[in-house]
């Protein structure tokens, strides 16, 4: 299979791959080449692919959508991280992407209460003619 992994700023991995571990809201699940075409919503987690040559590497994904189709698997995510200290990966998904995750909850708020404020203003407006 080719892992293709794309971020908003480029492609992060683009290789042949033999397996893909990834985490989606339902648990964790594998593809392999004969695998049928699949479609996932992944979570902020731990991403693992096996090379070619049989060796382990893992990634440290924010959300994003998996695609499976025929030998192509592309995963397109906010931010990843790659690294092969596992240890040290789950510790940026606790941190950083959790982390990023709430601040960008916080300013959907805030935006939310702006425009809320700003269509009450126009409201107001409205009725003063």
């Amino acid at each position: 299979m080719n892992l293709k992994i794309l971020l908003p700023s480029g492609v992060l991995l683009d290789e042949e791959v033999a397996k893909v571990t990834a985490e989606a809201e339902n648990g964790f699940f594998t593809l392999l080449p004969r695998h049928i075409d699949f479609v996932a919503a992944l979570v902020p987690g731990l991403f693992a692919y096996q090379s070619s040559d049989g060796a382990e590497h893992y990634l440290a994904v924010d959300e994003g959508i998996l695609v499976k189709q025929g030998e192509q698997v592309y995963v397109s995510a906010a931010r990843a991280v790659a690294g092969d200290d596992l240890a040290r990966l789950q510790d940026t998904v606790e941190k950083e992407l959790k982390v990023l995750g709430e601040s960008e909850k916080k300013a959907r708020t805030v935006m939310s209460r702006l425009e809320a404020d700003t269509l009450r203003r126009f409201t107001r407006l409205g009725g003063e003619r």
